[in-house]
């Protein structure tokens, strides 16, 4: 259960949404320029809102009328962007163990077998990631996020920057993910037929505003 309201002002555009999600897989859809990546950021600490209140599973991130705003490493976030932006540097074993830093001493929800067998990506691991597809890396960057043992996975557009095999080939373990681990996840697109397949509920944007939130 999330609850997200939030304004901000950016020049002319006034981003400006109030809703109580139920997820477990929330879309957020519309257009470019509609303000969905503008609700992640805020909601990960990567931005600041003028006011609002951001809550997960009954934590308070933000609350700027009570003075609350955890910093990004508070937040327990997955964090999956439109390129993998894996390190270059490192094999892909290690760009998951990098991961598993962010744990902490919590007991981990996420075992790194159980990731990597969800994940398909027990024969990627001594691999560097210019030698990985870009459905390849889609499928480590998400690993390396879930290593993190999130409370919350925000995906910003994971798929866009993948032809339409690439993307045929990603989607099922997004299923995979929702139906095993059931993380709550905020996932933004512009396609319809993606968010259809894998939302629990979608909310369309426009203009910086919500228009509509349909729950299946």
């Amino acid at each position: 259960m999330m609850e997200i309201c939030i304004s901000r002002r950016q020049g002319e555009f006034l981003l400006d949404v109030d809703m109580k999600l139920e997820g477990p897989v929330t879309a957020l859809f519309g257009p470019s320029g509609a303000g969905k990546t503008s609700v992640l950021q805020i909601v990960a600490g990567l931005a600041n809102a003028d006011r609002g209140r951001v809550v997960v599973n009954g934590v308070i991130w933000l609350d700027t009328s009570a003075g609350i705003n955890l910093p990004a490493h508070q937040r327990r976030i997955g964090y999956v962007f439109q390129e993998g932006r894996l390190f270059p540097h490192l094999r892909v074993r290690s760009n998951l163990n990098y991961g598993r830093w962010f744990r902490r001493d919590r007991t981990a929800r996420f075992e790194r077998d159980d990731v990597i067998g969800l994940l398909g990506i027990g024969g990627l691991l001594d691999r560097w990631p210019v030698n990985l597809s870009g459905g390849e890396a889609q499928r480590v960057a998400i690993g390396r996020a879930l290593m993190s043992d999130p409370d919350l996975l925000l995906m910003d557009e994971p798929l866009a920057s993948l032809d339409s095999a690439r993307r045929a080939e990603i989607l099922p373990y997004i299923e995979k993910l929702r139906d095993h681990f059931g993380l709550p996840t905020l996932y933004v697109s512009h396609a319809r037929e993606e968010i259809e397949r894998l939302a629990n509920e979608i909310v369309t944007m426009e203009a910086g505003k919500v228009v509509s939130v349909d729950r299946r």
